[in-house]
């Protein structure tokens, strides 16, 4: 800090303005106000011009000189002192209380530098968390000494000016008037003082002349609704998952075991009133719960920013804060943190295909339609009752994908499950002939939404290996998973839709009527390897008058969780990642709801106790059987034993490790019948002992204990297509794992994709 002190020359003269632009200055419509206030050298002497509207009287003081200013106009203040040099000053300000002692943000140069300015305008600033919202900043003062404060900045490219208020200002933005960097959009202004924790608001006059009010787009954390401020927030978290995040970074998922466990943080369980438990508190029941049943990953429901608790975090108005309703951003940092350090990867739901209509947020957000597409035939979801972003925008698509990043590289995130990818994709998705304009080319493709989506996924792989992406998509939109240089969309994963609606309509029948809709669960094996699947049984299946899993079973209770058992090994076996929704393990009894827990109370019950008992025993032959889910994405990997048996509502089919590994090949048979099949032929791979190694039938999961006392011996001789055969016992409503013994790699048919 200088110590220079003034000389005893002519009085100084402060520098003029005129009084136009002071008053534009006090109206907060000057849009660079660090050209009026703050200090200025001029003339072998610094004027320097402070905005205190409420102030009594202002002061300049650096090292032992004060420096009286003189109110000029409206709450401004002005004095000079006869310097060379800009001294690192503070304010002594008093508003009739007593002084007090403040910094100056009108003394520091911006915090953003040209490069970012230059990347934000090209669409291309990958971290751009890291140049907009609202960051803390420490600053050595040249002679000692550190200043602590908050960089506030905003692209908002139409507005006339940006004003910010808070706590640190009495809610009074007339203070902090933030000036615009050139042409770039963006808006900045470094508060001395503010620290992490401070709520604030954002005062934007818009290309409308209309001031609003709204939380930062970039906030990194946001009061609790029903309050809407954003806060400022400095993580102070320290990563202890180092091992999970060296092994990730060298992993191919689809090539893994994938057993994912989807859920709602506000309805998995609550404390007795009704209050949520905390990230932290998740951290402690949650995890332990998650790995004592040995699911490989949870898929959190949007954890993004959203005032209303009935859209499940579809509707976000806050894309880079964690749900405060739950705790800080470090509270979720500490659960994934812990997930990790289970062995447990984290999927989150990500929206960027539309977002909320609060007013206080994106939407017109300068006064113009800036995050939104402006053409209401595109900007707006006619189905869901929200914007559509405006993906032609490369600073929207930046704004997005830069999202992406944020949660995968900053909360460490292993995955995006991006909702809603069919709706992005058509520009005629809910709407009626009439309502939509085809794309240049006369089509209905979104262009747009195919480019960010490419983009999106091409920059997430690039930066963050070991990641995935997968889609929420239920049209037959070719390439979904193919990469994006063969002009693919570039998911991880696609959800498989159709499996879902097939077998969930062929189960909803009484087991007599079954055998008339036997291909219902064949029909997807003919298109299983034209994506990267995941076979998702999600919460949008038991929710809005559909009823919960065990419901949509027919007969009594004892054959819906038969049903229920049968069906799950049947899914985990079955070429594609498994996805379901939570409550599933436990035969959840009433359909889901955001406001109240699950049915906890049924682990009391036995027969639901053997369901919970049963996934647990299936995540851990799923994950000890590479059969199961090494050959996901290659057909060599899958072969029908039976496909045809409709009579017997049976189906069997074999699941083959890769090639190159000794591991043994499993094969499936599950009986959707409701009466044993004794002596049934089964033809097998090879000859010798099958270990039966999963009986969803067995007493100890609340089934009838038919089974075939816990192994079968196959004999040299073809049955169907396959080479050796087995007379066994296939029990009611239940699903056999039948284990082969292993042989040498070199006896194995050849995967050509090896």
């Amino acid at each position: 800090m200088s110590t220079t002190k003034p000389t005893p020359a002519a009085t100084p003269v402060p520098l003029e303005v005129p009084r136009g632009e002071l008053d534009q200055i006090i109206r907060g419509e000057h849009g660079h106000p660090h050209a009026i206030l703050g200090p200025h050298a001029h003339d072998g002497q610094v004027t320097f011009r402070v905005l205190k509207p409420l102030a009594q009287r202002v002061v300049v003081r650096f090292g032992d000189a004060d420096v009286p200013l003189t109110h000029e106009h409206g709450g401004i203040w002005v004095g000079a002192a006869a310097i060379a040099e800009v001294p690192g000053y503070r304010l002594v300000v008093d508003y009739g209380q007593g002084e007090i002692v403040v910094d100056d943000p009108f003394r520091f140069l911006p915090t953003l530098g040209e490069v970012d300015l230059h990347l934000v305008n090209e669409g291309r600033h990958e971290n751009l968390w890291q140049v907009l919202g609202a960051r803390v900043h420490h600053y050595a003062e040249p002679l000692g000494g550190t200043v602590t404060g908050t960089s506030f900045a905003v692209w908002a490219p139409s507005a006339r000016a940006v004003r910010v208020k808070g706590d640190f200002n009495s809610w009074d933005g007339r203070e902090h008037p933030m000036r615009q960097l050139g042409q770039s959009g963006v808006w900045e202004l470094f508060v001395p003082g503010v620290a992490s924790g401070t709520s604030y608001k954002l005062q934007v006059l818009g290309a409308d002349d209309q001031w609003r009010e709204k939380a930062d787009p970039m906030a990194a954390y946001c009061e609790v609704s029903p309050d809407t401020a954003s806060r400022v927030f400095e993580s102070t978290h320290t990563w202890a998952d180092h091992e999970w995040m060296t092994a990730r970074a060298a992993r191919n998922q689809v090539d893994e075991p994938m057993s994912v466990y989807e859920m709602h943080l506000g309805s998995w369980k609550r404390h007795p009133g009704g209050r949520f438990w905390s990230y932290d508190e998740m951290a402690e029941g949650l995890v332990p719960y998650l790995a004592d049943l040995g699911f490989t990953h949870v898929e959190l429901m949007p954890v993004m920013q959203h005032p209303f608790g009935g859209s499940w975090g579809y509707h976000v108005t806050s894309y880079f804060a964690p749900d405060s309703r739950f705790g800080d951003p470090d509270g979720f940092k500490r659960l994934v943190d812990a997930l990790h350090r289970a062995g447990i990867g984290v999927i989150l739901d990500w929206v960027p295909g539309h977002f909320a209509t609060d007013e206080w947020a994106l939407v017109k957000f300068d006064g113009t339609p800036l995050y939104e597409d402006p053409n209401p035939q595109r900007g707006w979801h006619q189905e869901w009752g929200s914007h559509i972003f405006n993906f032609g925008r490369p600073e929207v698509r930046n704004f997005l994908y830069a999202n992406a990043l944020y949660w995968l590289e900053e909360f460490h995130a292993d995955g995006l499950r991006v909702d809603g990818v069919a709706s992005m994709l058509y520009l005629d998705y809910a709407r009626e002939e009439g309502e939509w304009q085809p794309n240049k080319h006369g089509g209905r493709e979104n262009l747009e939404a195919v480019q960010f989506l490419q983009e999106m996924n091409a920059t997430v792989y690039k930066r963050v290996p070991g990641v995935c992406t997968i889609a929420e998509e239920s049209t037959s939109w070719p390439g979904v998973t193919a990469p994006t240089s063969a002009g693919g969309l570039g998911f991880g994963f696609k959800w498989n839709m159709g499996w879902m609606h097939d077998t969930l309509d062929y189960l909803a029948r009484e087991p007599v009527h079954r055998q008339w809709h036997h291909h219902d669960l064949t029909f997807a094996i003919t298109y299983a390897w034209t994506e990267n699947f995941v076979l998702p049984l999600s919460h949008d299946e038991v929710v809005h008058g559909k009823g919960s899993l065990l419901r949509k079973m027919p007969g009594d209770r004892w054959q819906q969780l038969a049903t229920l058992r049968a069906y799950y090994a049947f899914m985990w076996a079955h070429p594609g990642k498994q996805l379901v929704f939570m409550g599933a393990e436990l035969g959840q009894e009433s359909e889901w709801a955001e406001s109240r827990e699950l049915d906890w109370w049924l682990l009391e019950h036995p027969e639901h106790r053997g369901l919970s008992d049963l996934v647990r025993d299936l995540n851990a032959a799923y994950v000890a059987t590479p059969a199961a889910w090494a050959g996901d994405v290659s057909a060599a990997g899958f072969e029908w034993v039976d496909a045809d048996d409709s009579g017997r509502n049976t189906y069997s089919f074999v699941r083959r490790a890769p090639a190159a590994s000794d591991a043994p090949d499993l094969v499936c048979v599950t009986n959707f019948a409701s009466v044993p099949h004794d002596g049934y032929r089964l033809g097998l791979p090879s000859a010798g002992l099958w270990t039966e190694a999963l009986n969803t039938d067995a007493t100890a999961y609340g089934g009838s204990g038919v089974g075939n006392l816990g192994s079968v011996l196959a004999v040299e001789g073809p049955h169907g297509s396959m080479p050796a055969h087995a007379d066994i016992v296939v029990p009611p409503l239940a699903s056999l794992w039948l284990v082969g013994p292993r042989r040498p790699a070199t006896t194995r048919p050849a995967d050509p994709a090896d």
